[in-house]
């Protein structure tokens, strides 16, 4: 489904759903205590990169429950960063296919009647603004539902059934919020709840590890496919904007940064999907050097992005997966933001620089527009980080002497 309908129809049908069956007796009745080893589900249908921040939530919940059975639902197409992060063990993985409006329905019905059987102790739900999430908490028959509330705030309704009732905080990461949301279950009084502190210390990720085999056979595949990269250090560059082409940095921008790069002896590596090749090849034109390769859908799982990142020496990105991705890895990045902020969503990675300019009206996607920018595309607050800043920061990175001059 494209994203624009999706909206349309979490916004009408959605908002009806929710205020239905917010007119159910009991739905306002507190939550009691919960069980030495529930059953928990977690929902976090959004971006992959998600799933890398809320490793946190999944330590916390591992340690304060270590009896617990988690569950995680995600869409399909999430599976893979889910298995490869190995947080749950892959049988308590559930998915719902959001391609199709139908197959979404029968998948959801699918996972309903599961949670149901399953009898389900609790339920966090970590979507700041999809209303299907809040629908299939309800549904699932949880006694403790925990999730994102409006309280006092207007917008982000979704529902009068979420009997602990998490403030959301658009002024504290994100990575924060969700271990707040796995503190709500144990604390059930008063509202909002959880008034205290989160532990400092849960708030890391580990690195993933490709084997010895891996990282062989990845490197025998790029000497055999671009022998150009023998001898030489390899940058990335993802210039794609996935769901939101919002938050992309302009594809000058990236020509400039991989032409001074191709100069200073490195050889540029294009990544994305297949369907980001169209951008691969603009920059490849402008660069006209075999120094410039597409890899554009050539690293066939997360696993193998991954190994990639073991390999190359920089990425360098707009906000998305392949930034929250590389934390897991040795590689520096440097990431953009500005339609969203790092405030709330820069990975947990001390070797990430973000660049990010605060205009006015930054970050314009946010959980109470439904990430739908008001700026018609037009992302001034990423053209205004120019390619010189970056181009200077990517060498520091490298410890290389900057060029005093940029190509343009």
């Amino acid at each position: 489904m494209k994203i624009e309908f999706q909206r349309k129809i979490d916004r009408v049908v959605g908002k009806a759903l929710c205020r239905l069956l917010s007119l159910f007796p009991g739905k306002k009745e507190k939550a009691g205590i919960t069980p030495p080893s529930p059953k928990i589900l977690v929902i976090l249908l959004s971006e992959m990169g998600s799933l890398v921040l809320a490793h946190p939530m999944f330590t916390f919940l591992k340690e304060k429950h270590p009896g617990a059975e988690i569950f995680v639902l995600v869409f399909k197409k999430n599976r893979e960063c889910l298995e490869t992060l190995k947080l749950v063990p892959e049988r308590n993985i559930l998915t719902v296919h959001g391609d199709s409006l139908t197959a979404l329905l029968k998948d959801s019905i699918r996972f309903i009647l599961k949670m149901r059987k399953e009898k389900i102790d609790v339920v966090i739900d970590c979507e700041l603004f999809s209303r299907i999430s809040s629908i299939y908490a309800f549904l699932t028959g949880a006694g403790v539902r925990v999730g994102f509330h409006p309280h006092t705030q207007e917008g982000l309704y979704r529902g009068d059934f979420i009997n602990r009732p998490v403030l959301y905080n658009p002024y504290r990461h994100i990575s924060r919020q969700f271990v707040t949301l796995a503190t709500a279950m144990e604390n059930g009084n008063g509202f909002p709840v959880v008034k205290r502190n989160v532990d400092e210390d849960v708030f890391c990720i580990p690195t993933l590890n490709p084997n010895a085999d891996q990282q062989k056979d990845l490197k025998i595949r790029l000497k055999s496919d671009f022998p150009e990269t023998v001898g030489k250090e390899l940058v990335l560059l993802y210039p794609g904007g996935g769901l939101l082409p919002i938050r992309a940095w302009p594809l000058n921008n990236y020509c400039t940064i991989a032409m001074n790069l191709i100069t200073k002896g490195y050889v540029v590596g294009i990544i994305g999907m297949k369907e980001d090749t169209p951008l691969a090849e603009v920059i490849s034109s402008r660069c006209q050097s075999q120094y410039c390769i597409d890899l554009t859908g050539y690293t066939r799982t997360i696993m193998e992005l991954i190994t990639l990142f073991h390999i190359a020496s920089l990425l360098i990105t707009n906000d998305g997966g392949p930034g929250h991705f590389a934390s897991l890895t040795p590689i520096p990045s440097i990431i953009f933001f500005g339609p969203e902020t790092p405030a709330l969503y820069a990975p947990l990675d001390e070797k990430a620089v973000t660049f990010y300019v605060s205009l006015p009206c930054s970050p314009c996607l946010t959980a109470y527009n439904h990430r739908n920018s008001p700026c018609d595309g037009n992302n001034v607050c990423l053209q205004a980080i120019g390619p010189e800043e970056v181009f200077k920061k990517a060498c520091e990175l490298l410890k290389i002497d900057t060029i005093s001059s940029i190509i343009l």
